[in-house]
């Protein structure tokens, strides 16, 4: 059995394991679909209405019911019905992916075009000035939360510019793609902000181990030229590490930027997954982790595999 064999066995039992946890976390809160979604009015309904209530939404019966009731569903490709929205689950969900699909793929190559070349810029400029500026522009942009350069950002163009940038609504890209732009280009630049500083400390970082290296030195004394040595020698090696941070961060992403879809009120999955746990919309929530938790997976098992055509050296699965 190869490694990519071994790793698509995996998923199934991890899928399974999420499900069993959401499903009991999301029952641990305090309160239940009826007191969110009725508010103060709950406490005026009969004992009959409800009873009645409950039995509507499965609430009657024991966990185990519920769970084995829903994983045969969800067996089926039927993850059942959002009672926020009244529609099924999973259409829910795929109505919002394509906006977060979007920030994510957007944040990533902001990263990648900032982080990249800023990373290897102060790794050839090490213990310079140069190089103790993009530390510390590094080190400020890990350590900014996001919510907080998002409002720095919407302030500075409503204080300085006049305008506002467009919330609460999400254009897809193939209907009009100035619009699209608009929206989601500040959300990006949020996100990306703090995804580039990340990128910008592991490529200085596996830069200065790279150039280090035996075949560099060698390299250089064969009079390779500086420029070639650096991007064609050093970088695929040191792509390692930041492939597997872009891996783990962009997984994080498709499960929803909560915070800055939240700040500038963007239609995607983290706020809907949000706005689900708030409502104790027990069928969204237990849908949209197990579709985050799929997406999770897929990125990695991707970025693994990345690893074998940026270094031949490794061999997943190999003896």
């Amino acid at each position: 059995m190869n490694y990519l064999t071994r790793r698509l066995v995996t998923f199934p039992l991890v899928m399974l394991g999420v499900s069993v946890l959401v499903f009991i976390s999301i029952r641990l809160v305090p309160g239940d679909a009826i007191t969110a979604m009725l508010g103060t009015e709950a406490g005026l309904l009969t004992p009959a209405q409800r009873a009645s209530l409950e039995t509507y939404f499965g609430m009657d019966q024991s966990w185990f019911t519920q769970y084995w009731q829903w994983l045969g569903g969800a067996l089926h490709g039927n993850l059942g019905i959002s009672v926020t929205y009244g529609k099924p689950v999973l259409e829910v969900i795929l109505r919002v992916f394509p906006l977060t699909l979007e920030l994510a793929l957007l944040s990533m190559i902001v990263a990648l075009a900032v982080g990249l070349p800023a990373g290897i810029y102060a790794a050839t400029h090490a213990e310079k000035p140069s190089d103790l500026i993009v530390r510390i522009v590094a080190m400020i942009g890990q350590s900014t939360p996001s919510f907080v350069v998002a409002l720095l950002a919407i302030y500075a163009l409503s204080v300085w510019f006049g305008i506002l940038p467009a919330m609460g609504s999400f254009t897809p890209l193939w209907q009009d793609p100035l619009q699209n732009l608009a929206q989601m280009i500040l959300p990006a630049l949020t996100l990306g902000f703090a995804f580039a500083a990340a990128v910008t400390r592991i490529s200085r970082s596996a830069m200065l181990d790279i150039l280090s290296d035996d075949y560099v030195r060698t390299a250089r004394a064969k009079g390779v030229p500086a420029r070639k040595v650096i991007w064609h020698h050093a970088l695929p090696n040191a792509l390692i590490p930041v492939v597997t941070v872009s891996g783990v961060e962009f997984g994080y992403l498709l499960g929803g930027a909560v915070i800055v879809e939240q700040v500038f009120a963007l239609p995607g999955l983290g706020r809907t997954v949000l706005d689900a746990i708030l409502q104790r919309d027990y069928p969204l929530v237990q849908g949209s982790v197990l579709f985050i938790a799929l997406n999770f997976m897929i990125v990695n098992l991707l970025v693994d595999l990345a690893y074998a055509a940026l270094d031949p050296r490794i061999r997943l699965g190999g003896n």
